[in-house]
């Protein structure tokens, strides 16, 4: 049996604790981008402030991503990983059909709502870079597009399972469920109005009335829920 020589192991050790720290110190600076960008939006990042947010040097920020541009798409990136963790991985672990479609909602409503005092990147990025063609854009349209396919599925599902109506036409369905969020954020977070959540909830619960099985088109909606709480 060969054994590896003591130096050429001391080596590899020494190059896997130097990955493993390169690896920690770019999640720590991705971590303080993150927390910057949605405050500030991704245009609003800032090598220098990072630096002094991770107790680095410029060149050392620098070193790990390359370019802004670069930086800009790894926190998109990061923030959607996140996302998936939150909202998506938990909720796809309902029953398919409508109870994963709610849980979709729900889960997204939740995260939303706690972004009020910070912001939404898919949100704040779609405003600073609606125009702007390139990476940084092509990535946030990427992740944003991602995500509507996600929930486009789990209308189809709904249709597939019987939940929902066979005539539901799935985006105008996703382009509703889409609108109620933006309309939350822009309510809750721009005009600070009490109340927000529990409207987007009830009018989320009005578009499934509308779409399910057995629903009659010619009855009134449901009635609005009482909120529950004031958005902050």
């Amino acid at each position: 049996m060969s054994v590896t020589p003591l130096p050429i192991a001391r080596k590899r050790a020494a190059s896997t604790r130097s990955l493993q720290k390169g690896q920690q110190t770019r999640a720590a600076i991705l971590d303080a981008a993150l927390g910057q960008a949605s405050h500030m939006g991704l245009e609003g990042l800032s090598i220098g402030a990072l630096a002094d947010l991770t107790h680095m040097s410029k060149s050392g920020v620098f070193a790990h991503f390359g370019s802004r541009e670069e930086l800009q798409i790894a926190v998109i990136r990061e923030y959607h990983a996140r996302f998936e963790e939150e909202v998506f991985f938990p909720a796809v672990r309902e029953a398919r059909g409508l109870p994963r479609l709610r849980a979709l909602f729900e889960r997204w409503l939740r995260r939303v709502s706690v972004e009020v005092d910070s912001g939404c990147i898919y949100i704040s990025g779609a405003v600073e870079f609606d125009d702007r063609p390139g990476p940084v854009r092509d990535a946030l349209a990427s992740m944003v597009r991602a995500w509507q396919g996600a929930l486009e599925r789990a209308i189809r599902l709904s249709i597939a399972e019987g939940h929902l109506r066979a005539d539901t036409d799935p985006l105008q369905m996703l382009f509703e469920v889409h609108g109620l969020i933006l309309a939350l954020h822009h309510d809750a977070r721009f005009l600070r109005l009490p109340g927000a959540v529990d409207r987007a909830r009830s009018a989320f619960d009005r578009i499934v009335a509308h779409y399910v099985v057995g629903a009659d088109q010619s009855a009134p909606p449901p009635p609005e829920r009482k909120p529950r709480q004031a958005a902050r």
